[in-house]
């Protein structure tokens, strides 16, 4: 039978108090063919910094995120982390530190020497784990949750990203967004050679499986809210691949429990973008592009000029129409972009993070007061949670108007929405 509580009794979150950090501008006066080579390591930007003032409020301590772990890598750490294991993916729960004064769109870490929770992103706790204790204690932590507090966030990183850079940036887009339920990160050995391109472009395909049973389990924790992803970059070419699997084996829509599907600068070719997108709803799918991003442009050439998803431009018509007929929500964080290569702004600009974060944590009327308790299902069949909350200016075509984002939190800036989407495919 469903447990209900009142708005009042679910969980709220908060975002820590900020400090000032300086990062260092040297990048400035590198050659410009370095830029060129250095534009595909965008997805593992870290905003290293080596200067930190302690002000602010007295008595801050650091905020702590549990963030569930699943790795193909072989180790997390060395040659191994850019190799795959033999043996099926590696599951962990871990607690992981935000520094009090953490700056929203930053990861601080020390520019050298150990970490420190006082002033750095860093690891309070790990315990390994098999794969059936790993779906027992996502049961454990989903009970009791209340409403969309009982979503989980799947995050998929992108190319050249490193073992302690990915789970950083999990725990920095949870802290940023204000995201209430639980978070997990699906790394995947990506290489840190940026000659190795095609290399970590196996590795992807060759984590496919585990990603998809990933999404597999994460359908059937009893009492689960949304299943939400957040993928960046070679990461979203992964993501979509799970979810295609997914529906190949008769689940397009993980149980009814698919919620957005976000895909940050995706680094997909637009014919192969299409085939994905068929066995699927697209109206699940949002993509966040920017003409600007240098890492795509660089993408695209090393694959024959072939257009990549993230660099397409609405401002063409040309491009615009192309998108309109995938049916998908569309981003434009052109006028967003950070840094000189442009590739990590879901992540890096305040105002986009923290929109991601209000987009995920919507409220659903349908079943915000809903408890989560432990092998039962308490939302009745009767009750869906359709419309998904809407990420553009106007409601998609049929459906309810979106509820306004949280207070102090704004829209994603540059949202569209396709005039026709396609229509979608029977399941």
């Amino acid at each position: 039978m469903a447990c209900r509580f009142s708005s009042d009794e679910r969980s709220a979150g908060g975002v820590a108090p900020l400090r000032r950090r300086f990062r260092g501008s040297r990048i400035l006066a590198w050659p410009a063919q370095l830029l060129v080579a250095l534009a595909l390591a965008g997805c593992a930007a870290n905003a290293l910094t080596d200067v930190s003032f302690f002000g602010g409020q007295p008595g801050a301590a650091p905020r702590q995120h549990l963030v569930f772990v699943v790795s193909t890598r072989k180790s997390d750490a060395g040659a191994g982390a850019n190799q795959m294991r033999p043996d099926g993916a590696d599951y962990s729960l871990q607690i992981l530190s935000v520094p009090p004064h953490h700056q929203v769109g930053q990861i601080e870490r020390p520019m050298f020497g150990a970490p420190h929770p006082g002033k750095d992103f860093v690891e309070v706790s790990r315990r390994d784990l098999d794969e059936q204790s790993f779906r027992n204690e996502l049961a454990t932590n989903i009970s009791g949750r209340v409403g969309s507090n009982r979503d989980v966030l799947l995050y998929v990183h992108g190319f050249n990203t490193g073992y302690d850079d990915a789970r950083f940036r999990l725990a920095q887009i949870v802290e940023d967004g204000r995201f209430g339920g639980i978070p997990v990160l699906f790394t995947w050995p990506s290489s840190d050679n940026l000659l190795d391109y095609e290399a970590a472009r196996e590795s992807a395909t060759a984590s496919r499986d585990a990603l998809a049973n990933l999404l597999k389990d994460l359908s059937e924790v009893p009492d689960v809210g949304k299943i939400h992803i957040l993928a960046h970059s070679m990461g979203t070419w992964l993501s979509m691949e799970a979810l295609r699997e997914r529906a190949i084996a008769g689940s397009p829509d993980l149980n009814g429990k698919l919620g957005l599907v976000m895909l940050a600068a995706p680094d997909i070719d637009l014919s192969v973008f299409r085939e994905q997108l068929r066995p699927l709803n697209p109206a699940h799918v949002s993509v966040l592009i920017s003409a600007s991003d240098k890492a795509l442009s660089l993408s695209e050439t090393l694959a024959g000029d072939r257009p990549r998803v993230g660099a397409l431009d609405p401002r063409k018509p040309g491009d615009r129409a192309v998108l309109a007929r995938l049916g998908v929500k569309v981003y434009d964080l052109s006028g967003e972009s950070t840094g000189i290569i442009g590739h990590d702004t879901y992540a890096d600009a305040p105002d986009v993070v923290r929109s991601i974060g209000a987009q995920i944590g919507q409220p659903r009327v349908q079943d915000e007061d809903v408890q989560a308790v432990l092998g039962q299902k308490p939302v009745s069949t009767d009750v869906t949670a359709e419309p998904l909350p809407q990420a553009a200016t106007g409601p998609a075509q049929g459906a309810a108007p979106a509820p306004p984002p949280a207070a102090g939190v704004p829209a994603l800036p540059g949202a569209t929405t396709p005039a026709s989407p396609m229509p979608v495919p029977a399941q």
